[in-house]
């Protein structure tokens, strides 16, 4: 028998009753926390329902939510819940395209608009059919204002949802063109939160801290649904030139990031001490333990005992440079399909390091044609909103879901990543190349930022190299020489039709902000492709090459 979970409007309505005075969420505003108890999230939230249908709105009318993280951002998705809405989260970084594209796609009739870094260039992309309603930070013109909104109607009484009504339409990143809008059921999304809380050991003490995306699923199942069946408290970060600090005093148990910022940590740290007087003193025992001691009370992660790594490929390499320092990285894999809840490497296993973990409860995987991964779970999503051709693609006859992921599993069940079919590239020798391994052994080389291999229809596969911050540094013959040599090593491990043709240092930062990178801080291969394709055809032979000289 199919084990069945309360919904988040139950579980809100729940530690109201138990917990009301507790406070639940922590906002910074001007350096100071401002407390939402559950009570007050849970009346808040109710009132935003009734408000909703004062104006007009009718059940199942789709949503949008564009903000970055923030007390009011919980409320809204709570708000859109009791009242039977479908919830169309956004971006905070999508640009004006990509905003019109899913209001229009999504058919959504209204937009809650809230915390934004640029909202003068995101502005024309909502148009005039769709109302706009403020979540208090003012960053955009609306009709309808949060106090405004509180007060209009009184508290709409709470309807549970069954478990095949949409929660919610979660747009993918879009890393290959335009994304597509996965619907999420309220069985599906409880079932993920449930498990995810149950195998991390969620309570009431857990102090967690939201800052990636919440229009991600990531955040929204590990954080957002944790912290809702768990009944703990979450925390927001204020800006990003306060991160450290806001991190600091949340003090979180349980910290979630993505392989790039544990990398910018692992910089930071390196260039404050240095490398070789940080090494001597990991070496020496009792200094070695207070080192690494200061270290993650200096993060603010002193208090953490779980440590999540995902939503991108991280280098082991970086994994085992924080089991130095005590910080055991679990990494994970999921995919906005499943819920994000799939694989991940906890209770924490050092000789797993490498791998993306072991299936979640009640979680089955298995390997398809092309060593493509196949997955099954209560949290599959339902279909692709207004694609069936791509749902009836997606999914086999027995039900599992096609990840695009290659991958291959060990004889204890623990997961490798080995690429993505798409990915998978043909060069003119006419042999297809899996750039993703390339990648993680090119990228345990500190020098590298991000790397991405391109080369379809080229006599080689290159690696395009996002140097890091330290190498600017460096004389250009030493990081030349390091490259060069990385890259040896890698083809020497390689078929003769995959080995590299070399190294192009590019010039310009991958951004999400010049579409290089997805707001999930993926690469976009196929932008990357596009633009350096026609410069890589002549290299050969591990040359390392600056793409200035290439001008």
């Amino acid at each position: 028998m199919t084990e069945v979970f309360k919904s988040p409007v139950e579980l809100l309505d729940d530690w109201a009753r138990v917990q009301g005075e507790k406070t639940y969420l922590r906002q910074p505003i001007d350096r100071q926390l401002n407390d939402y108890s559950w009570t007050q999230v849970h009346q808040m939230a109710h009132r935003l329902a009734g408000a909703l249908y004062k104006l007009g709105f009718e059940k199942g009318d789709k949503i949008a939510i564009l903000s970055k993280n923030c007390a009011e951002w919980f409320m809204v998705d709570f708000a859109l819940m009791v009242g039977g809405f479908i919830s169309v989260p956004i971006y905070p970084t999508a640009n004006a395209d990509t905003i019109k594209y899913v209001l229009q796609h999504s058919e959504a009739k209204a937009i809650f608009i809230g915390k934004l870094d640029d909202p003068a260039s995101q502005e024309s992309g909502i148009g005039g059919e769709v109302s706009r309603l403020s979540m208090g930070h003012d960053h955009m013109p609306c009709q309808y204002h949060w106090q405004q909104l509180l007060e209009l109607a009184e508290p709409f009484e709470s309807q549970y949802p069954a478990d095949d009504d949409i929660m919610t339409i979660i747009y993918t990143s879009g890393s290959t063109g335009n994304p597509k809008g996965a619907v999420m059921t309220y069985g599906a999304f409880s079932w993920a939160a449930h498990r995810i809380a149950q195998h991390l050991g969620g309570t009431p003490q857990d102090r967690v801290i939201s800052y990636l995306p919440l229009a991600h699923i990531t955040e929204r199942a590990y954080i957002f649904g944790s912290s809702i069946v768990g009944g703990g408290t979450v925390y927001f970060v204020e800006s990003l030139d306060t991160f450290v600090e806001d991190v600091q005093v949340a003090n979180p148990n349980f910290f979630l990031s993505v392989p790039r910022l544990w990398t910018l940590f692992q910089k930071n740290i390196i260039a404050k001490v240095g490398e070789s007087k940080l090494n001597l003193l990991l070496s020496v025992p009792v200094v070695g333990s207070l080192v690494a001691r200061k270290i993650r009370k200096q993060l603010g992660l002193n208090s953490a005992r779980i440590l999540g790594c995902g939503s991108a490929p991280v280098s082991p390499a970086l994994l085992h440079w924080y089991g130095r320092i005590g910080m055991k990285i679990t990494e994970a894999w999921g995919m906005t399909e499943n819920a994000a809840y799939a694989t991940l490497n906890f209770p924490f296993r050092q000789d797993k390091i490498g791998t993306v973990g072991a299936p979640g409860t009640d979680v089955e995987l298995k390997i398809g044609e092309n060593n493509e991964l196949l997955f099954r779970s209560p949290g599959l999503f339902k279909e692709y909103y207004k694609r069936p051709e791509a749902t009836a693609e997606a999914l086999t006859e027995d039900g599992f879901f096609r990840t695009g992921d290659q991958g291959a599993i060990d004889d204890d069940g623990y997961l490798c990543i080995t690429g993505r079919v798409k990915d998978n590239f043909k060069t003119a020798k006419g042999k297809f190349v899996a750039p993703v391994p390339i990648e993680r052994r090119l990228a345990q080389n500190n020098n590298i930022e991000l790397v991405c291999v391109i080369g379809s229809g080229q006599p080689y596969p290159v690696a395009l190299v996002q140097l890091a911050e330290g190498a600017h540094g460096l004389p250009k013959a030493e990081v030349e020489a390091s490259l060069a040599k990385t890259c040896a090593e890698v083809s020497a491990s390689m078929e003769s039709h995959a080995t590299l043709g070399g190294v192009l240092i590019t010039d310009e930062p991958w951004t999400v902000d010049n579409d290089v990178l997805t707001p999930t801080l993926k690469i976009k291969r196929h932008v990357l492709e596009a633009k350096y394709s026609e410069k890589i055809g002549g290299m050969r032979g591990d040359q390392v090459v600056w793409e200035q000289q290439l001008n």
